[in-house]
């Protein structure tokens, strides 16, 4: 084995897990890899330990370093998993200095652990968690774009903000929600600035999949002014070994169990996050009562946890066609099982790549700031999703979902996404083979291990 790397991923699920993927991926190229796991208390211990315990079962080339144990100050109060990373800084730093690695690669919400790896002259690269149209948009665009506009945001409306070069355009009602307070687009371009002192930025997308963004990105890194680092595009990587990543008892999961005795496309599977008010959690069950179709709804539980507002003598008038779950689902497996047709979703990108891995046709429905970059970019660019409209304007009513539905799994603009779907599919499993372009940047990576000089 040549070089060596150290992973360090942001120890919670939906960043842990596909860094591990990255880290396999890695090791197929020749690659040693330790990940570090920084110990804090929010951290889910409760998922981290046994996840990491199957893993090193499973592929015991891995090799898990645990930090010791930080204790935030008990006035902390509702400070964050990310407030509380200063405090894993000394411990790194311990770490780092009795270390041989060849190079770090850093979550990107861990980016302040950049200066700990300049400090030991240890080359760092960034795994980007979103899509690549983000990284263009929020990251390369947005500074840019804030200090033009003459106008505010909100009296903007629909109109549509142009970036430059070939991304697709998006709307300034969008770019409110993407953008957040002037103090979260500081943030921002503080994290953009850290970006351009890596080795380079690891995106989990492929060339075939996002060439506007992409594209966009290597123009501007043959501008001789760029101070932007190289760009990776890996992916598809998802967490999809289950047996892996799931216990048994996971896998015997109800969710799975009543999907097998489902005909083969016909559910469709609604994952939304557990932040939806009561309100709107009515309007979904009116609407897939109405629709007549197949579901698989996992409703969530907020936090403090409450009982789901669902409409009186739902469960009972549909359960001969549905399933509701009221904590969580193994996402992968239900994606992945022929029973399901359709994905609404809040476009958070591990779940958009884990559908187009599942060929499994979106309606996006986004909730949050880099949902709407990646809602954008699946329904107007790639043409993966179709829009679930009005959720701009606070609730979506029931006429809309049961409409969107029926649209999806009816009707002849469903099958058609369905076939794109398919294709993009193909693409992806095609881009991590050998001589396929995510192959190809794993490859750079792995050899180089030093600051690189690839353009995507």
């Amino acid at each position: 084995m040549g070089k060596e790397f150290i992973i360090f991923p942001l120890a919670e699920r939906g960043h842990l897990d596909v860094m591990v993927e990255l880290a396999k991926l890695l090791h197929r190229h020749g690659v040693s890899i330790t990940i570090l796991i920084a110990r804090i208390f929010s951290v889910d211990d409760l998922y981290i330990d046994p996840y990491i315990s199957r893993v090193s079962n499973a592929h015991p080339y891995l090799s898990f370093n645990r930090l010791p144990l930080v204790h935030p100050p008990s006035n902390s109060g509702s400070a964050t998993l990310l407030d509380h990373f200063h405090l894993v800084i000394p411990h790194l730093k311990n770490y780092l200095s009795t270390s041989f690695a060849h190079a770090i690669i850093l979550d990107f919400f861990l980016s302040a652990a950049l200066e700990v790896a300049t400090e030991f002259h240890l080359p760092s690269y960034f795994f980007f968690p979103s899509s690549a149209s983000n990284l263009s948009a929020s990251f390369l665009h947005l500074p840019a774009l804030h200090n033009q506009l003459t106008a505010s945001l909100e009296d903007l409306g629909d109109t549509p903000m142009q970036f430059p070069r070939t991304l697709c355009p998006i709307p300034a009602s969008d770019m409110i929600r993407i953008s957040g307070q002037t103090n979260e687009t500081e943030a921002m371009i503080v994290q953009y600035k850290r970006l351009t002192q890596s080795a380079g930025i690891i995106v989990n997308s492929f060339q075939i999949l996002e060439p506007s963004a992409l594209d966009s990105i290597a123009e501007r890194n043959r501008d001789p002014r760029s101070t932007l680092a190289p760009v990776y595009s890996v992916g598809p990587i998802t967490a999809n070994d289950c047996q892996e990543i799931y216990s048994s008892d996971v896998l015997q999961h109800e969710s799975l169990a009543w999907l097998s005795g489902q005909p083969s496309m016909s559910v469709v599977f609604l994952c939304l996050g557990s932040a939806i008010p009561d309100e709107q959690i009515r309007e979904i069950a009116v609407g897939l009562e109405r629709s007549g179709q197949r579901f698989l709804w996992v409703v969530g539980v907020p936090s403090p946890p409450s009982v789901p507002a669902l409409p009186e003598g739902f469960l009972e008038r549909t359960k001969l066609r549905g399933l509701v779950v009221k904590s969580w689902v193994p996402q992968v497996a239900v994606l992945g099982h022929p029973a399901v047709g359709g994905f609404v979703t809040h476009c958070g990108w591990n779940s958009a790549l884990e559908s187009i891995v599942a060929g499994v046709p979106m309606i996006a429905w986004p909730q949050k700031k880099e949902h709407m970059v990646n809602k954008s970019f699946l329904v107007e660019e790639a043409k993966l999703a179709v829009a679930m409209r009005g959720f701009m304007g606070g609730l979506v009513d029931s006429n809309e979902i049961e409409e969107r539905v029926r649209w999806l799994m009816n009707s002849d603009g469903g099958k058609d996404l369905r076939a794109r779907l398919a294709a993009a599919r193909d693409c992806g499993i095609a881009a991590l083979r050998a001589g396929g372009s995510s192959f190809a940047a794993i490859a750079e990576i792995a050899r180089n291990g030093t600051l690189p000089d690839l353009n995507v």
